[in-house]
C-alpha cells in the first residue's frame, strides 16, 4: 500500500516479503507514480527470491580493453614488456575504427570484423613510401581481439557466444635459410667488422681527447654481432633469449632456457664448440653477474636495435641478401630437422605446437627420394628369422603351405585361418 506520513508531501510504499516488513520512501509526489514504483519494487523482490537477476549491461569493444583486458595483460605479463607492448598496440588499431569499438561485445558479428578487416586494408604505411599493411600486421590484431572474445566470455562479461575470429591466408613465414657459403661469409665480415671497431678504440685511446683533455673513450662491445650469431647460428635459440642470457645460463657444455616465448621454453641446448669458446670469453670479460650482452637500455641487455647497424655493414661487406636475425635460427633448426626425429626436434626447438613445429621442416628432392628408397629396400629385405637360416617372408610362408598340406593327407584335425573365418578340419562323414 502507498500512504503519506504527516507534514510529508511524499508518498510512501510498504508491504511485507517473508515476514519482514519493506518501508521506503518513493520521493514523488504522485500517487499513481508511487504505485508503479511499489510494484515494480515488489517484482525486484520475487526475481530475487527465484534466482532471476536482471541482465547485467555488456561493455563496449573499448570499455572492456581498457577496464578489464589491459590491466589483466599489465599484471600477468609484466615480466614480459615485448608482449604488453605487442597487445597495447594491436588494441589502440581496434580502438581506432569507431565502428568495433563502439559496439558492445555481444553486438559484434563477423560482418563487423570484416568490415575492420577492409578498413586496415585500405591503410598504408608512412614510414614505408605509402605500401599497404602486410597481412601478417592485420593478423596480429585479429590475434589481439580473439584473445579478448576467449576473456570476455570466460570473465562473464556476455551471456553469448562471439563469433570466431579467423586468421588472413597468405601470411608470410620464415623460410629463409643461409646456404654454407652465405653463412661463412657473413661471419668473416662480422669478425673483421669487430676487429675493426677494437682498433678504433685503441687508436682512440692514445688520441688527443684522451691524453691530453682527460676523456676517456666508451670501451665498445666489438664482436657481440659475432657471438650473437654463432649462438643463433648454432644453438638455435630465439633471438630474444639469446639477449638474455646470464651466466648461469651457461653450465655443463650446454645452454639452459629458464623463461622464454611460451610453456615450451624451458629446455637444455647442447653448445658447439665454437659457440661455447665465444661465450666463454664473454664471460671472462663480464664477470660472473649480470648479462652475457650487456647494453645502456632499459632492461639492461642488448635489444634487436643495439645491433642493428653492425648488421646491415656486416651484410654489406658480405655481400650477402638482407635477411633478419630471426633466419639465423630458422637456418640451425632447418639443418638439425633432417636429424632429429620430430618429437625430440619439437622440444629442442622449444615450441608449444608440432604445427609451428613443422614449418620448418623443408625436405628436398634429393632427402625425399633417399628416404622412399630406403623403406623399399627395408621392406624387401626384411627377415623374420623364424627359421635357423634366416628365411625371407616368402620362404616363410611356402613352408607353412607345405605343413599346411601334409597335415590335411594325414587327416590331422587343425584349425586353419582364411580370410575371415576359422574354419575347424574334420573328417567328412560318409552317407549310408
Amino acid at each position: 500500500m502507498v500512504y503519506k506520513q504527516r507534514e510529508s508531501k511524499n508518498w510512501w510504499y510498504k508491504f511485507s516479503w517473508n515476514g519482514e516488513l519493506i518501508r521506503e520512501s518513493t520521493k514523488q509526489t504522485n500517487k499513481r507514480v508511487a504505485e508503479q514504483m511499489e510494484a515494480a519494487r515488489r517484482t525486484q523482490f520475487a526475481k530475487g527470491e527465484v534466482g532471476i537477476r536482471d541482465k547485467k549491461p555488456v561493455p563496449t569493444l573499448a570499455e572492456f580493453a581498457e577496464r578489464d583486458f589491459l590491466p589483466f595483460v599489465r599484471a600477468t605479463l609484466k615480466d614480459k614488456p615485448n608482449t604488453v607492448r605487442f597487445y597495447e598496440n594491436s588494441v589502440g588499431n581496434l580502438k581506432a575504427y569507431s565502428k568495433l569499438a563502439s559496439l558492445p561485445l555481444d553486438a559484434i558479428n563477423s560482418d563487423v570484423v570484416g568490415s575492420f578487416v577492409a578498413h586496415r586494408r585500405e591503410q598504408r604505411h608512412v614510414s614505408r613510401g605509402g605500401k599497404p599493411l602486410e597481412v601478417s600486421t592485420i593478423n596480429r590484431d585479429l590475434a589481439a581481439l580473439r584473445r579478448m572474445f576467449h576473456l570476455a566470455q570466460e570473465w562473464g562479461r556476455v551471456s553469448t557466444v562471439l563469433p570466431k575470429v579467423k586468421m588472413l591466408p597468405g601470411e608470410n613465414q620464415r623460410e629463409r635459410v643461409l646456404s654454407a657459403n652465405e653463412e661463412s661469409a657473413y661471419l668473416k665480415a662480422a669478425n673483421e667488422l669487430g676487429q675493426s671497431i677494437e682498433q678504433e678504440y685503441q687508436e682512440a685511446l692514445s688520441g688527443i681527447r684522451a691524453i691530453k683533455r682527460g676523456e676517456q673513450p666508451r670501451k665498445p662491445d666489438a664482436f657481440v654481432l659475432r657471438d650473437v650469431m654463432t649462438t643463433l647460428l648454432d644453438c638455435g635459440v630465439r633471438p630474444e633469449e639469446c639477449f638474455r642470457l646470464t651466466p648461469e645460463s651457461i653450465r655443463d657444455g650446454a645452454i639452459w632456457i629458464y623463461r622464454g616465448k611460451r610453456k615450451g621454453s624451458r629446455r637444455r641446448i647442447r653448445m658447439t664448440d665454437r659457440a661455447r669458446g665465444f661465450l666463454d670469453m664473454r664471460l671472462s670479460q663480464f664477470g660472473e653477474t649480470g648479462w652475457l650482452f650487456p647494453a645502456e637500455t632499459r632492461s639492461g641487455h642488448i635489444e634487436p636495435s643495439s645491433i642493428r647497424k653492425q648488421h646491415s655493414k656486416a651484410l654489406t661487406a658480405s655481400g650477402v641478401a638482407p635477411f633478419e636475425l630471426y633466419v639465423l635460427r630458422h637456418t640451425c633448426l632447418t639443418r638439425w630437422a633432417k636429424w632429429m626425429d620430430p618429437f625430440t626436434f619439437h622440444r629442442v626447438a622449444g615450441h608449444a605446437d608440432m604445427k609451428t613445429t613443422m614449418r620448418y621442416v623443408h625436405p628436398s628432392d634429393s632427402d625425399m627420394d633417399e628416404a622412399v628408397t630406403k623403406a623399399r629396400d627395408a621392406e624387401h629385405g626384411h627377415s623374420f628369422g623364424h627359421s635357423k637360416e634366416g628365411a625371407t617372408r616368402r620362404e616363410v610362408e611356402k613352408s607353412d603351405v607345405s605343413r599346411c598340406c601334409e597335415n590335411e593327407l594325414d587327416g590331422a584335425t587343425r584349425r586353419d585361418r582364411t580370410g575371415d573365418l576359422l574354419i575347424t578340419n574334420q573328417p567328412l562323414y560318409q552317407l549310408s
